[in-house]
């Protein structure tokens, strides 16, 4: 089946690359392996450039590096979100004072009150990322609607995208596979997808570009601390 994938490269990452060795990971060589029976015709890759933080000040280097990588695949189509930054008063959830985890009860957040009974709150710096599963989305149906592919396989955990899924499955009978990067993902987009594929380490490891990358402007290596 002509197939086309769709990277949320957020949830990629947080749910399946960090704490690995594997964040230099070459996505034609990834998807091949994950769809060895389709044929993968284009990959696109949805994130935003990140900023530099005081713990991390090398972040944005690092992704700029990838991000140079991938781009010397025929087949990876990026696409650009942004960050967006605020202070917000938000609600402080207890924490156990001998290991520092916070609590819960009936698997929600004991939220943390004063001695009058009344919630907690803190002013918070709050950095979300916005545009990548609204990207992911319209080119999902773009494709659908123009009958470029015949089966869609996405790289998300995230539950915002059930209802462009449902459009493309009944108005266009595209086949829908699910990679949840994380294997306690959303029950509803599992139960959506035609499909399922568990993203098995030994893919992941043997998807790997090689240290030294060579691009149109010059070299990119893999970052040292990755």
């Amino acid at each position: 089946m002509k197939t086309n994938v769709y990277i949320d490269g957020f949830n990629l990452y947080y749910g399946l690359l960090k704490g690995t060795p594997y964040k230099w990971l070459d996505l034609e060589r990834f998807c091949d392996s994950l769809l060895p029976k389709n044929t993968v015709q284009k990959i696109y890759y949805f994130t935003a450039k990140v900023d530099a933080r005081p713990n991390d000040p090398d972040q944005p280097t690092r992704q700029l590096a990838y991000l140079n990588a991938l781009a010397t695949l025929p087949r990876v189509e990026i696409h650009y979100g942004s960050f967006m930054s605020s202070v917000v008063s938000q609600a402080v959830v207890d924490s156990d004072p001998v290991t520092g985890r916070w609590l819960r009860a009936q698997g929600k957040p004991i939220l943390k009150t004063d001695a009058a009974g009344q919630t907690v709150k803190a002013w918070v710096f709050k950095s979300e990322e916005k545009g990548s599963d609204v990207n992911l989305a319209a080119c999902l149906l773009r494709d659908a609607y123009r009958g470029a592919c015949a089966c869609a396989v996405i790289i998300s955990n995230d539950s915002d995208l059930l209802t462009p899924i449902r459009m493309a499955k009944a108005d266009c009978g595209l086949t829908v596979g699910l990679v949840p990067p994380r294997a306690k993902g959303s029950v509803e987009l599992k139960a959506l997808a035609d499909f399922k594929i568990d993203p098995r380490a030994h893919i992941i490891a043997g998807a790997q570009f090689p240290d030294i990358v060579t691009t149109p402007g010059g070299q990119v290596q893999r970052p040292a601390n990755w």
